[in-house]
């Protein structure tokens, strides 16, 4: 992935929950952790069948409103001389069918036994696909 660190490229490919952020129309913003897998400097997320109210979720309607995001992958460990993380900013577009779609989950249901146990046509929404248009990558032994 466009020329990044190696610990980078490892926390972003072996990463198993980002943090996406959107923001609504009036600039309010929405953090929510997911799932993802990710194939060159593209990102995939779904929304599942966990219980949730609606699967109409905020986080939908904000990508429709301004499709600007971000997602950030962190590792975290009480040692703080290991502390790393990678935001990814980006725009968000939502895949309703087709198959693009179709491959994300399936990459999904590869990297996630949990999904892989899922009925494809009655547990998975809509796809958040998020084209990366920028990386910024911070580790605490780079700026020891």
């Amino acid at each position: 992935m466009r020329d990044l660190p190696a610990w980078a490229d490892d926390l972003l490919l072996g990463g198993r929950v980002a943090y996406l952020a959107t923001v609504n129309a009036e600039g309010r913003p929405l953090g929510v952790v997911v799932c993802y897998v990710v194939e060159e400097s593209v990102f995939y997320s779904v929304v599942d069948a966990k219980p949730k109210t609606t699967r109409r979720l905020r986080r939908l309607k904000n990508i429709e409103t301004n499709p600007h995001v971000s997602l950030t992958i962190n590792h975290y460990e009480e040692d703080w001389t290991a502390l790393r993380h990678v935001i990814v900013e980006g725009h968000a577009v939502l895949l309703r069918s087709g198959t693009e779609r179709a491959a994300a989950i399936e990459k999904l249901r590869q990297k996630y036994t949990q999904y892989a146990r899922m009925d494809v046509a009655q547990d998975f929404g809509d796809v958040i696909r998020i084209d990366a248009d920028r990386f910024l990558c911070w580790s605490a032994e780079a700026s020891a």
